[in-house]
This record gives structure tokens, sequence and C-alpha cells, in this order.
């Protein structure tokens, strides 16, 4: 009798340094050939900066975080002189990672429902990527040769066999979210769902509805319900239709200086609405470089106007695209008041304006939007 109370009060003990209490979080990591190494424990700040939050050393091929978490948030682990990070939910409960320090990114995190979910999401996903992967590797010759042919049928063919790829991605999100309401990677998901060319706000509207409260209670959550709010109730509070006259903004640009609309005017000018993380943006840049630099000098006068969140990253994409004229930004992402006022749901978003200030043309690229401008010059 005395060996079995023994034996309980043993497991009883080994059961409690390996449990996480009720409101608290314990990471265990286990990793080979990595003893005395780091291990620092991020997230990133409202800025998008990665900052530390806690460190330890590995010892004995494992390394421990404890601590309490208020609510689910993405956060990351770096490993000393190791490439990459692994990024996972940092909830309470016990986290159980085992990483190979040559290969950070086949790292799995289990233990938590969040993670489980995370973990069960990116494979799901992993799926598709093979597929896009290897559908890159069989036609990159192809894309080559038709791109030295100029032969726009073979690539334009190319290029919608390849955006099925990303159709199945968003046909992923759109049905996991409803089916996991309690999942935090829903919020993640329908928060991402703002950066696409033409968000549907009803879709995620619904999608948000829909989550459980606790997810809702989230910062990601929260950051929804404000982006909705503003996104439904500004986009017709100031008109901007073809015909009115283009409401007069202004913000600092990069060396934090207020520069206005007003002040950027030409005989014809561009509001151009674009964010360094925006790749069709990015894509188009050069094409309005060759505009701005063929038409300038005739009076063709650009303003960009940024929905970017990092100065450093805004800054970087205005030096290596060349964007030689006014740039101004808020710094406030999907928030940025110029957008609201103008009622700007996806970018790139652009107004073409005349000499008086009237908008005479919206979202034109390429050769329309040439033509215009050299009409409204009459060079």
């Amino acid at each position: 009798m005395k060996k079995i109370l023994l034996l309980l009060t043993v497991s009883a003990v080994l059961f409690s340094c390996n449990k996480a209490g009720e409101n608290e979080y314990i990471i265990t990591g286990t990793i080979e050939g990595a003893d005395g190494k780091t291990v620092i424990l991020e997230k990133q700040d409202e800025m998008g900066q990665l900052k530390s939050i806690d460190t330890v050393k590995i010892e004995k091929g494992t390394f421990t975080f404890k601590g309490t978490a208020k609510e689910p948030e993405m956060h990351l682990l770096q490993l000393e002189a190791a490439q990459g990070k692994v990024p996972f939910i940092l909830e309470n409960g016990d986290i159980e990672m085992k990483i190979n320090k040559d290969s950070i990114n086949m790292t799995k995190v289990i233990g938590t429902y969040n993670n489980d979910e995370l973990n069960n999401y990116k494979e799901a996903g992993m799926k598709i990527q093979k597929k896009m992967m290897k559908f890159q590797k069989d036609n990159m010759q192809k894309m080559q040769e038709a791109q030295q042919k100029q032969d726009t049928v073979v690539m334009n063919g190319l290029r919608k066999e390849y955006s099925q790829f990303e159709k199945e991605f968003m046909k992923q999100s759109d049905e996991y979210v409803p089916a996991h309401p309690k999942a935090f990677i829903s919020a993640l998901l329908i928060e991402g769902m703002f950066n696409q060319m033409d968000p549907d706000l009803a879709k995620i509207k619904k999608l948000y509805n829909g989550l459980d409260k606790s997810v809702k209670d989230t910062k990601p959550g929260k950051s929804i319900k404000a982006k909705l709010d503003k996104m439904s109730g500004v986009a017709t509070a100031v008109p901007t239709e073809v015909g009115t006259i283009a409401p007069d903004f202004s913000a600092p640009n990069p060396e934090g200086k207020s520069i206005s609309l007003k002040q950027s005017m030409g005989k014809v000018t561009l509001i151009d609405f674009w964010a360094s993380w925006c790749n069709p943006c990015r894509a188009e840049n050069p094409t309005v470089v060759a505009l701005y630099n063929e038409l300038h000098a005739k009076g063709f006068n650009i303003i960009g106007v940024s929905l970017d969140k990092d100065a450093t990253k805004w800054k970087d994409a205005i030096a290596k695209d060349k964007l030689v004229w006014n740039q101004i930004s808020n710094l406030k992402f999907w928030d940025e008041p110029i957008a609201l006022t103008y009622g700007v749901k996806s970018i790139p978003a652009t107004y073409l304006l005349d000499a008086s200030g009237k908008i005479v043309a919206k979202d034109l690229h390429g050769d329309a939007l040439k033509a215009k401008i050299i009409e409204l010059l009459g060079a």
C-alpha cells in the first residue's frame, strides 16, 4: 500500500512539472546539437517591428519558456545562428516543439487547440503549394520562350492557369473560417481579406459575424470590426465620382513635412493610392515612372498616398522604385484617413484630375492612362 501511495505521489509531482496551470503557458522545445545556443521569443509590435519577449538557453537538448498569455497571439521563435524562424500561436497551455536546427521551417508545433489548427491549415495549404511549384517548374522554359517571342497568347494562358492556384488558396480560407468559428487563425484569415485587390465587404462581414465571441474579442477580431465600421461608413461620405472636385488632403512625406494635394497639383494630376506590400502596385510603378519622366515637363504631376504602416519599408520602396514625385502617408495601413475619405477599398487605386482639380477618370492604367493624360495636356 505504501509503495502504491509513493508511486502516486511521484506521478503527481511529475505531472505537475510538465503541465501548465490554468492561466499559464509552458513552451517545451527539443533540439539536438545546439546546447548553449540562445532561443528568443519574439512578436511584432503595432508598427510591424519584431521585439524580443523572452530569452533562454538550450541545455541538454531542451529549452523551456513559461508565462501568461492574455489572449492568443502570433509569435516567433528565433534560434541563435539558424536560418528562419518558427511561427506559432502563443496561448495558455502546454506547447511542444521538436526543432531541427538545419531545417527550422519544418518545425511542428503541437499541444494546444490553436496550434493544432494552425498545423492542419498549413498542411492543407502545402498541398496547394506543391502543385503550384510543380506547375512553375514544368512551365518555366515555356514562359521564358513566350516572353522572348512576345507571345501574349501563351503568356496569358499560363498566367490564367497559374491564377487557379490563387483561387484554391482563397477557397481554402473561405471554407475553413465558417467551419472553425473558435479558431484564432480564422480571425487572421478574415483580416487578410482586406488586402485583396477588391475586398468583398459583404463576405468579410458575414464571416466575421460567424466567429465565436472569444475570437471577436482578440486583437485581430477587434481590428476586423474597426475596419468594417470605417470602410462601410466612409465609402460614400465624400463624393469622389468622375465630374466632382477632388477633396483636398495633406499628410507627412518621408521627411516628416506635411504635403497637400493642392501643393502637388499640375495641369494634370494623378493621385496614386499604393503600398510597399502591394505587389500589383509595385508591378505598375515602372509604367508610372516612365509616364512621369515623359510628361512631367509638360505639366503632369503625381502625388502618392501610401497605405503602409512601416516607415522603413515605405521609404525603401520609394527609393527602389525611383518614385521621385511627392509621397505622403499617415502610416495607418487600411485606416489611412485619405483612403477612407476617398472610399478606397482596394489598391492600386488612382484618380486623374484636370487643372481645376476635377476628377476626370478613375483607375486607368497603361496605354489608357497615357492617352488620357496626353489628351488633357493637349500634348
